[in-house]
């Protein structure tokens, strides 16, 4: 399993020495692989061998939107990993929560693939032979149903997050590993933040405006490079206290 591959090249202590209390995999992290795996399976553009070039050129032409979807469902795994290798945890509230997240991954596959799709479109299959198609006044529907997921995820990571702090003392978090579980808890209320604002672009935007609520993502990168600069920033003079 690519779980065990990457916890075996790591020491008990993770990033930032953030202690890895997940030693073993657990049931509902195999399950989950197998749901993501299932999801990239879907967003394969066909299962079957391109029968002619132009079938081929088509499938090549395709790589870039499948790479986007696959990045984006990797992002989300990778949290899920990160977060059940630091807490371990495997209580009811935590496998619910993680049902959620899959079934709401698996949900968005087909919307995710069809708004990266459309959008690639013209490029994968030429303009006058685009298969996707969208009237303008469905758009904001579309960026609504796309937010409306980028919400419902990160706040499922919020809400993990926010669970693990509070089992602190069930887990033996210490000083520090409490500041690095409120910056991931944040972090993840940041992200569902901007997913709320991307809905209420959609849906407050005039119809020929309505793409800037597809344009709204693109503050993720500047927003936490930020919030990431500051919250380092007070983690070092932290732990320069701690040491004194």
């Amino acid at each position: 399993m690519i779980r065990e591959t990457i916890f075996k090249t790591r020491e008990q202590k993770g990033s930032h020495g953030f202690r890895l209390r997940g030693q073993e995999i657990q049931r509902i992290e195999t399950f989950s692989d197998a749901v993501f795996a299932f999801a990239v399976t879907l967003l394969i553009v066909s299962l079957e061998v391109p029968k002619s070039f132009d079938d081929l050129m088509i499938l090549i032409r395709g790589f870039f939107a499948f790479a986007v979807c696959f990045t984006l469902l990797m992002m989300v795994w990778y949290e899920q990993h990160v977060f059940f290798r630091r807490y371990a945890l495997d209580d009811a509230w935590t496998v619910v929560l993680n049902c959620m997240l899959i079934f709401v991954v698996l949900f968005y596959v087909y919307p995710l693939k069809f708004l990266f799709s459309l959008w690639f479109g013209d490029m994968i299959y030429g303009s006058t032979k685009n298969p996707f198609s969208i009237r303008e006044d469905q758009m904001p529907q579309l960026f609504v149903v796309y937010g409306l997921g980028f919400l419902t995820i990160y706040t499922i990571f919020f809400l993990l997050y926010t669970h693990a702090l509070r089992k602190k003392g069930h887990l033996q978090l210490n000083a520090m590993e409490v500041y690095d579980t409120r910056t991931q808890m944040y972090a993840q209320l940041m992200m569902a933040t901007i997913g709320a604002g991307a809905v209420i672009l959609a849906l407050l935007l005039p119809l020929k405006a309505a793409v800037a609520s597809g344009m709204w993502y693109f503050v993720i990168p500047p927003a936490f490079w930020v919030f990431h600069g500051r919250r380092a920033a007070i983690r070092k003079r932290t732990v320069q206290l701690l040491k004194q």
